[in-house]
């Protein structure tokens, strides 16, 4: 059976943050306390899942504090198209064993 991570399309495993994901993480922050109606203290991004599509869909744990956790979907932008993030989602309530899935289409 093959990996959908490794189809046009598909989510790759899931790895652990990286510069770049917390990178991605302080640009959209001040959007995810506006969509969630919070001020965060700790916005830590721990793991992370991509997707290639027309430029990257980024869905990231982050840890809000002590055991609260929240997932994340960031779209970017492809270069010629301005190359900005766009937060696209937030899923609250979650844990650090909760699973990074695509709560966008599912």
């Amino acid at each position: 059976m093959a990996n959908k991570g490794n189809i046009p399309g598909g989510l790759t495993e899931t790895r652990m943050a990286d510069d770049e994901t917390k990178k991605i993480c302080n640009k959209v922050v001040q959007d995810a306390q506006v969509k969630t109606a919070r001020n965060y203290v700790n916005f830590e991004a721990i793991a992370y899942r991509s997707q290639v599509v027309a430029g990257i869909n980024y869905f990231i744990k982050v840890n809000v504090g002590g055991s609260d956790y929240i997932h994340l979907v960031v779209f970017e932008q492809l270069p010629c198209h301005g190359g900005e993030y766009i937060l696209q989602g937030v899923q609250q309530g979650k844990t650090l064993d909760d699973p990074i899935e695509d709560f966008l289409t599912n």
